[in-house]
């Protein structure tokens, strides 16, 4: 549904100011933020309200106003207090004591309809005492490119925060990496947790173990719940966070997406992926495929991902010691690659096509696929919806039969690797049979989205928008994610 497919009820109340908000964050005290004003700006256009999220907060959609969502989020009426959260964190490796939320706060938490906890946080709302010489703001081209985000990477399976909203506010932004003055926008992101793995940081560094103790119990009343009659909690909260955090990873891996980002101030003390600046889809199987300009040294590229996540697990280690005895930090991390190896191998044979993953051939197969796409260097993500589009029950038949029909055929039917790979793959499908061949059918439908967010594919959506104020290519590209 568009914008303006969305009725626009009258209604005296606000469904969205309504909302039975928790003060978990707060009641912690004010040792782990500070309250701030948000910014008032001198206009309101409503670009996206996502209500595939309302449902989740107990609301029906068209009982919601688009002018609901600019008194709550965009002019930041009836709530208060508004948090931005203290913290530190590694950048590019050098440990930053001067961070904080600086261009967002914690707008409020809500008990979803699953009673699981939300986070409701801004991003462009304006200066913080963190923003240093920043102006808080954020560029409406930013805020699309975060929205995009959060909806490709939740139709791929990825364990992520999404966007409530997005509302374009009037102002013009200087950017060194955009054309300026540029477009403005203020978003609310709808997160697990706002709790960093630099929150603990800060702590450690200020030297107050007590107030490290008093937030992880924080954490494991609210987020792992599952633990807290446990008498080792504590060491179990940091195991499933290391397994949690290793999951992520590898849907990151699997979804060929590269974050660019990960200092420790952009990780979640609940394992989930946020916070979208240079973020980039590979557009084929490379490793050292970088998304960010400023990532001189490759840091942060792709296939440096999961040894990145390990280290920075690692380094969470040191404010986590004064409560987890070191030993139990240690066995919990010890379990980090092998727990990424079997999610990584789990989620590519299911975009394979199989969900039984215990068929001899399994390790040859991803072995086959990985080293078949990174010497092809065919399209990463066309490679699976063209297999998606022609999968058939021929393809049993005869290898020859494999992928012929496809638009990457031509370029690749003359390659002796992908030979091999087509004659394995026919292999295996003859251990299936006709209806299992149907579910094989539907696992690449579920698992491969017909539409992909490569660069060229956000620039064609902005265009129309940077040049006729077109939403329509926006709308209906966020549609096929959903």
């Amino acid at each position: 549904m568009t914008l303006a497919e969305t009725p626009n009820y009258k209604n005296s109340s606000n469904p969205l100011l309504s909302l039975n908000y928790e003060s978990a964050l707060e009641s912690l005290g004010n040792d782990y933020y500070d309250e701030v004003a948000p910014e008032e700006f001198p206009q309101h256009i409503l670009r996206w309200r996502n209500n595939a999220l309302l449902p989740r907060l107990g609301l029906d959609p068209q009982l919601v106003k688009n002018e609901d969502f600019i008194t709550a989020f965009g002019k930041f009426q009836q709530r208060k207090p508004f948090l931005a959260l203290r913290y530190h964190g590694y950048q590019f490796g050098e440990y930053n004591p001067h961070l904080g939320d600086g261009r967002g706060f914690l707008y409020g938490q809500i008990r979803g309809k699953d009673h699981e906890l939300y986070d409701f946080s801004t991003k462009g709302s304006g200066r913080t005492p963190y923003s240093r010489a920043g102006d808080g703001m954020l560029t409406l081209k930013g805020g699309v490119r975060e929205v995009l985000a959060g909806e490709a990477l939740n139709r791929l399976g990825v364990r992520t925060s999404r966007c409530l909203s997005m509302i374009e506010t009037g102002l013009g932004l200087w950017r060194g990496d955009e054309p300026s003055p540029t477009r403005s926008s203020v978003i609310i992101r709808m997160s697990k947790s706002h709790i960093r793995f630099g929150t603990f940081e800060r702590l450690h560094y200020l030297k107050r173990p007590d107030l490290t103790k008093k937030l992880l119990d924080h954490v494991i009343e609210q987020y792992y719940q599952n633990l807290i009659n446990e008498h080792d909690k504590y060491a179990l909260f940091y195991a499933e966070l290391v397994q949690r955090v290793a999951e992520l990873v590898a849907q990151w891996m699997a979804a060929g997406f590269c974050h660019a980002v990960l200092n420790t101030d952009n990780m979640s003390i609940t394992g989930e992926s946020f916070d979208y600046g240079p973020y980039a889809f590979i557009p084929t199987y490379d490793l050292y495929f970088t998304a960010a300009y400023f990532d001189y040294y490759r840091r942060y590229c792709y296939g440096q991902q999961p040894s990145i996540c390990h280290l920075n697990l690692e380094m969470l280690q040191e404010p986590l010691k004064a409560v987890i005895d070191i030993g139990d930090l240690q066995n919990g991390l010890s379990k980090f690659t092998e727990c990424y190896q079997v999610e990584y191998q789990n989620l590519m044979l299911k975009k394979l096509g199989f969900d039984n993953l215990y068929f001899t051939e399994a390790d040859d197969l991803l072995e086959l696929t990985i080293t078949f796409l990174k010497d092809s260097q065919v399209s990463y993500h066309q490679f699976f919806t063209h297999m998606t589009r022609t999968f058939s029950s021929k393809w049993r038949d005869e290898p020859a039969y494999v992928m012929n029909d496809s638009e990457v055929f031509p370029a690749l039917g003359s390659s002796a690797l992908f030979g091999n790979w087509c004659v394995l793959y026919n292999k295996i499908l003859n251990n299936f049979d006709p209806e299992q061949m149907l579910i094989i059918a539907k696992n690449l439908t579920k698992y491969n989205p017909q539409a992909n967010l490569l660069r060229p594919v956000i620039e064609s959506i902005w265009e129309p928008i940077i040049e006729a104020d077109n939403w329509q290519p926006f709308y209906d590209l966020v549609q096929q994610f959903q």
